[in-house]
């Protein structure tokens, strides 16, 4: 067998012999670490939820499944693809393998201490049992938001709150030391400070580089009808950019029939708290969508004023809107002029399908720079990288924009 192929016999198991996959599984994984291979056990979950999909009927398509989820290293394709012949091909799978597999049973993180292996409930003795742990994180990670249930809505806020948030950097006016040559930035005082001691001939010449600062950033929150779903999580992620150090100053508003600033509720360190505060302030919760108005209150009296110039502007919205979207369009260009960028964030993009035909939507897609998915907290992850990522506003609006 080679590197560059799978397995040259490709005979077919017979799936009635298949009575413990599990533990097959748990085995070979065991047979990798023995010659040498790290195996995390989140790759032997992986592998099993592969063998799930393409099935256990013939050792090809095992083979290539626990290539692609078990090998991380080009290097260690010899050593794979050596016990891989030793352990599935030369001995296939058959009811001798499974007697002398070790018991395998799959457990989560919240089972661990509800249950004793002690109990005298049949199973084998602690010292004879392997356990193979996950994490109910990573799969509530990727979960829409709307299917939640009370507990899971719990661990996904946890999660959510956890997130490091910080804004994109720009340089300001102001300089500091460097400790290498910087072209265009002398440090005169500090040159004839070290001239000093060479009786004032600048030897050794300093330089200072500007300091960088966190842009601001704005959330403009849709909390509508339609986004009731989805709003909870994206309040909790605008709280967790407020809470951050590294976020620089950010403004928060909620935008349905009108717009209101939450930013002053939304300074408080508790999220419950501040989440509390944020309810009695917005009156218009679950309500109608006007965003073609409330761009127009934003831009009147905040975003042109300065609180949207030079910042990153995160509008989280499905885009449905009972007003013009004429006024949609306009706002948008006017917002587009002065922000650094527009991140638009829209849970309905990760549905299968999803085409942007809201009104709404469509007026205001042209003017945006960044269209990403918000439906579920590993959406949420991506949108804190992509706030915090140095990006420009697109070629077709950046003239007569600040930036």
């Amino acid at each position: 067998m080679t590197s560059n192929s799978p397995p040259e016999h490709d005979p077919v198991v017979d799936p009635d012999a298949v009575t413990g996959a599990e533990r097959i599984v748990a085995g070979f994984a065991g047979a990798l670490r023995a010659a040498g291979l790290a195996v995390p056990t989140g790759s032997v979950i992986v592998f099993t939820e592969a063998l799930g999909l393409v099935g256990l009927d013939r050792l090809e398509r095992v083979y290539w499944a626990g290539r692609a989820t078990l090998v991380r290293r080009s290097e260690d394709l010899p050593t794979y693809e050596r016990v891989f012949a030793s352990y599935w091909q030369d001995r296939p799978m058959s009811p001798p393998l499974i007697a002398d597999a070790t018991p395998v049973t799959l457990t989560t993180d919240e089972e661990e201490g509800a249950t004793d292996p002690d109990a005298g409930d049949g199973r084998p003795p602690a010292e004879e049992l392997q356990v193979l742990r996950y994490s109910s994180a990573e799969v509530l990670k990727h979960r829409d938001m709307s299917a939640f249930t009370a507990a899971e809505w719990a661990e996904a806020l946890r999660l959510i709150s956890a997130l490091r948030i910080s804004s994109e950097l720009r340089p300001s006016r102001r300089t500091r030391p460097a400790k290498h040559r910087a072209p265009g930035h002398p440090d005169l005082r500090g040159t004839v400070r070290r001239s000093l001691p060479s009786g004032g001939v600048p030897v050794r010449r300093a330089w200072r580089v500007p300091v960088e600062r966190s842009r601001q950033m704005v959330f403009l929150l849709d909390v509508s009808g339609s986004m009731e779903p989805y709003a909870r999580g994206l309040a909790r992620f605008a709280h967790a950019a407020v809470s951050a150090r590294r976020a620089g100053r950010v403004e928060v508003f909620t935008v349905g029939t009108r717009l209101t600033r939450i930013t002053r509720e939304m300074a408080r360190r508790d999220p419950e708290a501040a989440l509390a505060l944020v309810a009695g302030a917005v009156g218009d919760w679950s309500g109608g969508t006007r965003i073609g108005a409330s761009l127009q209150q934003f831009n009147d009296l905040w975003g042109v004023r300065g609180t949207a110039r030079g910042a990153v502007v995160v509008i989280c919205s499905d885009g449905w809107d009972r007003g013009d979207p004429a006024l949609v369009a306009a706002e948008m260009a006017r917002l587009s002029r002065v922000a650094r960028r527009v991140v638009w964030v829209n849970p309905l993009k990760a549905s299968w399908g999803y085409a942007p035909l809201a009104r709404g939507m469509a007026a205001a897609l042209p003017f945006v720079d960044q269209f990403v998915e918000g439906h579920s907290v590993s959406s949420l992850e991506q949108l804190a990288a992509v706030v915090a990522r140095p990006g420009k506003g697109s070629a077709t609006r950046q003239l007569g924009g600040v930036r």
